[in-house]
């Protein structure tokens, strides 16, 4: 296959993707040094470490959680970052959330900041999306499964954060709280959520 050909299917590949990962060009028999020269060339822009797309890409106000799917396959938005998403919170969160199982391997340190939290079994499994962003597949999590999240870790959220979104959750979502009291009990945060959505009713 001629280089011209090998490079311009990077481009394709690019265009498509939106973001993609170096190593998803090497299971295609193409070597990373053409990565490179299309970088030097001005016609691919190094993201981070071994992740690329194309200088005109549309960039949107969800580029960091696109980025960060593409980094950590493994991993699902989560807490603030999906509170942010949801329209759940007036934070903007300088760290993206990433929760992953506990046997998962973590990402390693790059330019842009993760929080990886770590969950097993349906807490992990359950309240999952799938959003389109730029092209890149997102794992996020639900609003109601957000909510809920954010009681059970209130320590690292705040609970400030987590009665923002309660509250926010009802007014955008009032047909939603029998799945609300769902994910509670997945959380195991049932008891805990029980005055504050009291309060509320």
């Amino acid at each position: 296959m001629p280089k011209i050909s090998k490079s311009k299917k990077v481009l394709d590949i690019a265009r498509k993707a939106g973001m993609f990962r170096a190593h998803e060009l090497a299971k295609q028999g193409i070597p990373r040094v053409y990565l490179q020269r299309l970088e030097q060339q001005g016609l691919l822009v190094r993201e981070a470490r071994g992740l690329y797309r194309v200088p005109n890409a549309k960039i949107t106000e969800n580029h960091s959680l696109a980025e960060a799917a593409k980094r950590v396959s493994h991993g699902v938005l989560c807490l603030l970052s999906a509170l942010r998403f949801h329209g759940l919170t007036t934070q903007n969160p300088s760290e993206i959330w990433l929760a992953i199982g506990w046997k998962a391997r973590a990402p390693k340190k790059d330019t842009q900041p993760l929080r990886i939290v770590r969950m097993s079994g349906k807490a992990l499994t359950e309240g999952v999306e799938q959003h389109q962003i730029e092209g890149v597949s997102v794992k996020i999590y639900n609003p109601a499964k957000t909510v809920a999240d954010c009681f059970k870790y209130r320590n690292k959220v705040g609970l400030d954060a987590a009665l923002e979104a309660l509250r926010d959750y009802r007014r955008k979502h009032r047909g939603g709280m029998d799945e609300l009291w769902r994910f509670a009990k997945i959380c195991r945060v049932a008891r805990v959520m029980r005055p504050y959505l009291e309060a509320l009713s």
